[in-house]
């Protein structure tokens, strides 16, 4: 079965599209079998089923997001939003409202997420927790970053840390807090998945990267044989399952049959270090002012010797790696694993470099996969942790100068899973009225947009062959606002010659 095959659609004309960012005059389309059939001059083709008026609106390759925590983002919905919190007492009033007058229940936590502590005037401890809202069960609060959990004395002891000190867990004894919560049923967690796909749709994606630990692959498999066509998926792998998927003989690229075209193997994902807000990101110097997460330059959970032994293997069982690193000294080490070990891939985030290692993306042929709204996000912590470097932060223009690949995704539930925020921060570096943060790194929105679509696909024009995975859009991405940008209207979009949005078409 071909990659862009799914449940074939009868064809579908659009009129009058507009496809070249050059601005050039409105074509016809022909969308048949799942593929563009042809683009021009299509008139003596009448047997479409569908004749769609675009009246010069843009048809465009859709857009895909190149790192998601999927059911994570999925259950956000579910879960008490504290990220607008801007200090450790506010969050724990905002939990005793959510928890009062309902009955506690012991085996059900309180989950909250969002929040981001590296600039609150006070500590996140379990005694604010315990103090606010006693009786409530357990509570357990999830980082915006996903590599901390903030957890009361009752969750303490429900997942395994009775007597901790504070209650802030950092790394891999939050990861597996996080992960440890998940407790709806299959069928429930579908429903959340099959909804916050359609959202994406509407958003104009077609495709996911998704590194939801330890292996999404399962999942989406049932998933898509329940009838979720909203997205494809290429599912990455943690190193805790990568004997389960050699021992399937499956390696990167791989599609999966019975899935339509839908479903396909992705990377093995690695950790390398921490993140910025958990002040865990390993970097060369010290973070300004603070010591308070350990090791005053981040953690490093793997040497660069253990990685290399981690990517070899996986060169040799035919899997990429996508490999996580915020600091600068992570990501040097990263590179020097993929110079080491020859492999394929990517390094997840690569948002603080050195200058010596801006090129060594592209001579190593590395894709740099990062989240451009994390630097609106991180803009005032980078400005205090990493004070006097931040010009090396998030170094878009950089790279791609130096001739680097880059593809961007959102990190959802980091960000929301909307590429239309991407695409705006990394052409305009702010979304409010404060000045734009480093605008030299800024980059054209042709760039930002194909960093958004399929890799390796040659520009944003469509082509006579292509897979029909496509979104129209309501307004001019190339000559809008930064406002608009970030709010772009999606008219419509397609996966594989199918309708999974249809808003004003």
């Amino acid at each position: 079965m071909s990659r862009g095959a799914l449940a074939l659609t009868t064809s579908i004309l659009f009129r009058r599209a507009r496809l070249d960012p050059a601005g050039s005059s409105a074509q016809d389309v022909l969308v048949a079998a799942g593929q563009i059939a042809a683009v021009g001059d299509v008139e003596a083709r009448t047997g479409a089923v569908e004749v769609v008026n675009l009246d010069g609106r843009y048809l465009l390759p859709g857009l895909w997001d190149r790192h998601v925590h999927f059911e994570q983002w999925a259950q956000v919905r579910t879960r008490l939003d504290v990220s607008g919190a801007p200090a450790a007492r506010d969050v724990a009033h905002m939990v005793a409202v959510h928890v009062a007058g309902r009955e506690p229940n012991g085996d059900t936590p309180v989950v909250g997420y969002g929040f981001r502590d590296a600039l609150w005037p006070d500590a996140p401890h379990r005694e604010v927790l315990d103090a606010a809202c006693p009786g409530a069960g357990p509570v357990v609060l999830i980082g915006a970053d996903l590599h901390s959990a903030w957890l009361n004395t009752e969750a303490l002891r429900r997942f395994g840390h009775a007597g901790h000190a504070t209650g802030l867990l950092r790394e891999e004894a939050a990861m597996n807090v996080i992960g440890a919560l998940r407790d709806a049923a299959d069928d429930v967690v579908d429903a959340w998945c099959l909804a916050a796909g359609r959202a994406a749709a509407a958003r104009g994606v077609v495709g996911i990267v998704d590194v939801e630990k330890p292996w999404s692959l399962p999942a989406w498999r049932r998933r898509i044989a329940a009838g979720n066509r909203t997205l494809r998926v290429t599912s990455a792998v943690w190193p805790e399952r990568f004997d389960d998927v050699i021992a399937l003989d499956l390696h990167t690229g791989d599609i999966i049959d019975e899935t339509y075209g839908q479903l396909t193997v992705g990377p093995l994902k690695v950790i390398t270090d921490g993140s910025l807000n958990t002040r865990t990101a390993c970097c060369n110097d010290a973070y300004a002012g603070t010591a308070d997460a350990g090791d005053e330059r981040g953690v490093l959970p793997l040497s660069v010797d253990e990685l290399s032994r981690l990517m070899r293997r996986a060169k040799a069982t035919g899997f990429e790696c996508a490999i996580h690193a915020i600091g600068d000294r992570a990501n040097a080490i990263a590179l020097q694993a993929f110079a080491r070990t020859g492999a394929c891939g990517s390094i997840e985030h690569a948002q603080f470099l050195d200058d010596a290692d801006i090129g060594r993306f592209a001579q190593l042929s590395v894709t740099a996969s990062v989240q451009p709204e994390h630097l609106l996000d991180d803009r005032d912590v980078a400005d205090r942790y990493w004070a006097g470097r931040t010009r090396r932060a998030f170094p878009f223009r950089s790279l791609l100068d130096a001739g680097a690949q880059l593809t961007f995704g959102s990190d959802a539930p980091v960000a929301p899973l909307d590429p239309w925020l991407a695409i705006a921060a990394a052409v305009h570096r702010t979304r409010d009225e404060r000045p734009r943060w480093h605008p030299e790194q800024e980059i054209t929105v042709a760039e930002a947009m194909a960093a958004s679509m399929p890799t390796r696909r040659g520009g944003l024009t469509l082509r006579a062959g292509d897979v029909a995975d496509l979104v129209v859009l309501d307004r001019d991405p190339f000559t809008c606002d930064p406002k608009a940008l970030r709010t772009m209207p999606v008219a419509a979009t397609m996966l594989g010659g199918d309708w999974t949005h249809r808003a004003t078409i």
